[in-house]
Order: structure tokens, then C-alpha cells, then sequence
């Protein structure tokens, strides 16, 4: 079997989505129940202002706020991961070093965004970053988003330094992530749901799921079926995912909008997006809750709510 590289984060990350009350403000209440939720139900690890975690509508301060009070609620039991990535350089430094004081374990970086740096100043963004914290990184590739990506000769460059330790992976190229794999020890998290068990398979440490916001037990599932040598349960178990996963993910409708849809839907914390996002309409709300429906009628892995 393909050797891991697992970081201290574990295997099952939740990439979970910010709390609001009706009125818009942070729901820290609602965090702290919404994962004490996501960690009992297989959770190893939480990253927070994430962009589904809203993290370009959320202040500093509300970021900072958000990690003290969900590893307040989770204590020991699950890791978490703050993300800090803008545009800026020196303003990304700043929120490393809150997100330090915060209580953070892990700090999830984003390529800088818009401005399309080359690859030598990307390079030199994460290393600014890497130096500033003593916390160790996860680089976040999603060219898709930034415009830039994170090239497999700049990432292997990067893997030396002692505190890049993980990706998350949202690429879409598995041949690019194999050579990495193939020459550092770094550990490959699928930020791509429908990628799960493909990643996991070539020797990923696991995933950084959006969709596990609402299904987190048997996105876990998957994990537990391939680690148990059971691979063909590993694929029906992957495959279940498949409507819930495409209008979470790829319905038009961003994750944090759908994944906050559903989860007030089903009466767990969740609240309003802020603008410019909007919250989905009643037949995308309609759709998403028939299709959770079926994934749990189909699997008694899954957590309820």
C-alpha cells in the first residue's frame, strides 16, 4: 500500500462554515455547538475561515474571536486550523501570528490571489509566511480561484522548509500531485469531495471537505472502508456522495452557500451568508435536503442530525 504522510491534523477535516445570527453578527454559540458536532461524528480536524468559512466578509478580529472559541469547545480532541491567506503578504503575516496567539495549530495559506504573482514571488509569500509562525502550513492550491497555481517544481521547493508540511490540493491534476508525493514528505489533502477516495488511493493523507459539514460521519466512512481493506465499500461508499456532492459543490451556488442551506435546513447552526453572497433559493434548498436524505437512507455511516 502507498506510504501516508500525515500531519498532526489527521486524516478528516471539516472545512466548516462560519455561524451568523439572523442579524448578521459572528455566532460564536453556534461555532462551538456546530463543532463539538463535527468532532463527535469523526472529525479529526477543523479549519475555520476558510472561504467557506466566509473568510473575505469576516474582520480580523472576528477571525481571532472564531478560533479562541472553537478550541474552547473541542479542547483536545480535534486539531484546528485557522486560515489566514489574502493578497498581502504582510497582512497574511499578521493573521499567522493572531491565529498563533488564538490557539490555532495549523495555519491553511492561500496562494495570493488576483495580483497573479510569478512563481519565484509565490515562493517567497509562503516562505515570508512559513519563517513569521511557528506553527506548521498547509498551502492551498486552487488555481481555479487565484488565478495562479502553485507549481509541482515551486512546491517541491517549498517542502523543505521544516514548517510546510501540507497541501490542500483543489488543482485538479493528479499527475502534478503524484510527482510531489513521489519526492517530499509532504501530506496531500483533497479539497475536492468527489476526489476523496482517488486521493486517498494514490497516497493522499486524506481530505478537507466542505460537503462533511453536514455528512461528516461518512465522508470518514470512506477513509475507514480503504484503511480496513475494504476498497470496493470505499467505492460504493464514495459514489453514494455523488448527488449531494454536485449540488453542494458544483451547482452554481458556492459551498458556503449551500452548506449553510442545508445545515439550517436540517436545524443545525448555520445563519445567513453575507453579501455580496445570497442565500439559496427554495428549490436548491429543496433539492439539497432530498439528497441528503438519500444518502442517509442508503448508509448507517451517516451522522444526523
Amino acid at each position: 500500500m502507498t506510504s501516508r504522510r500525515t500531519p498532526p491534523f489527521g486524516r478528516a477535516l471539516c472545512a466548516m462554515i462560519t455561524p451568523f445570527t439572523d442579524e448578521g453578527l459572528l455566532d460564536l454559540d453556534g461555532a462551538q455547538r456546530l463543532a463539538d458536532r463535527l468532532v463527535s461524528e469523526g472529525c479529526d480536524g477543523l479549519v475555520l475561515s476558510g472561504t467557506t468559512g466566509e473568510s473575505p466578509t469576516t474582520t480580523d478580529a472576528e477571525k481571532s474571536a472564531l478560533v479562541r472559541a472553537v478550541a474552547d469547545a473541542v479542547g483536545d480532541r480535534a486539531a484546528i486550523v485557522a486560515g489566514i491567506g489574502t493578497a498581502d503578504t504582510r497582512h497574511t503575516v499578521e493573521l499567522a501570528l493572531e491565529a498563533e496567539k488564538a490557539g490555532a495549530d495549523g495555519l491553511l495559506v492561500v496562494t495570493p490571489y488576483y495580483s497573479r504573482p510569478p512563481q519565484d514571488a509565490v515562493e517567497a509569500h509562503f516562505r515570508a509566511i512559513a519563517d513569521a509562525s511557528g506553527l506548521p502550513l498547509v498551502l492551498y492550491d486552487i488555481p481555479g480561484r487565484t488565478g495562479t497555481r502553485i507549481e509541482p517544481e515551486t512546491m517541491l521547493r517549498l517542502a523543505g522548509h521544516p514548517r510546510i508540511v501540507a497541501v490542500k490540493d483543489c488543482a485538479y491534476d493528479l499527475l502534478g500531485t503524484q510527482k510531489v508525493l513521489a519526492r517530499t514528505e509532504l501530506a496531500y489533502f483533497t479539497g475536492c469531495d468527489e476526489y476523496v477516495l482517488a486521493m486517498y488511493a494514490i497516497g493522499g493523507a486524506g481530505y478537507i471537505s466542505t460537503v462533511a459539514n453536514v455528512t461528516p460521519r461518512h465522508f470518514r466512512s470512506i477513509l475507514d472502508a480503504f484503511d480496513g481493506g475494504d476498497p470496493d465499500e470505499a467505492v460504493r461508499l464514495q459514489q453514494l456522495t455523488i448527488p449531494l456532492t454536485e449540488l453542494m459543490m458544483a451547482s452554481g451556488l458556492p459551498g458556503s452557500v449551500t452548506a449553510k442551506a442545508l445545515l439550517g435546513a436540517l436545524g443545525l447552526p448555520s445563519g445567513p451568508v453575507r453579501a455580496p453572497l445570497r442565500p439559496a433559493g427554495r428549490d436548491a434548498v429543496d433539492g439539497l435536503r432530498a439528497a441528503y436524505a438519500e444518502l442517509t437512507a442508503h448508509s448507517d455511516m451517516v451522522g444526523t442530525s
